[in-house]
């Protein structure tokens, strides 16, 4: 760990879906959590881990069109948004979903440079990209919340 970031290469889809899980257990059921990446470098993989660690079994697809996928389990609820196709950050509010982070929930949302202005503030920054023969993530704390995640995943 260097400050408040973890560096880790991950060699396939089952990794990616594995610190997804790593991180979703650390959230214990809330958290604010920014997805950056290329188109399929393994965002959505990612928030299957997370959705896992919390017993969704369930099929996982990036709510491209939606723009968010609410997932109410037992034990958290999870929302899953994909804000690839606003081309407007000023769309964020015509969705009305400023009540999902509320903090009694986790938010997991991928592309959150379209929406930077008016998104509340992060925990954590998941940065997924194209290394060698598979993938690298970076996991960086933005609050002291995010630092405590981190600090309990290395």
């Amino acid at each position: 760990m260097v400050n408040d970031k973890i560096e880790v290469f991950l060699t396939s889809d089952t990794d990616t879906v594995h610190w997804g899980e790593k991180v979703g257990h650390a959230l214990a059921g809330r958290g604010i959590v920014y997805l950056y990446g290329e188109l399929g470098a393994g965002k959505t993989t990612f928030s299957r881990g997370v959705l896992r660690s919390y017993g969704y079994l369930g099929s996982v697809k990036s709510p491209t069109y939606t723009i968010i996928e609410p997932y109410e389990l037992a034990s958290a609820c999870i929302f899953h948004f994909d804000l690839y196709r606003l081309t407007h950050a000023d769309e964020w509010h015509n969705l009305g979903v400023e009540a999902y982070f509320s903090g009694q929930a986790i938010c997991l949302v991928e592309w959150p440079q379209r929406a930077a202005e008016y998104l509340p503030p992060g925990d954590l920054a998941i940065t997924l990209v194209y290394a060698q023969e598979g993938r690298k993530i970076g996991i960086e704390a933005l609050s002291d919340y995010g630092r405590e995640i981190v600090k309990a995943l290395s």
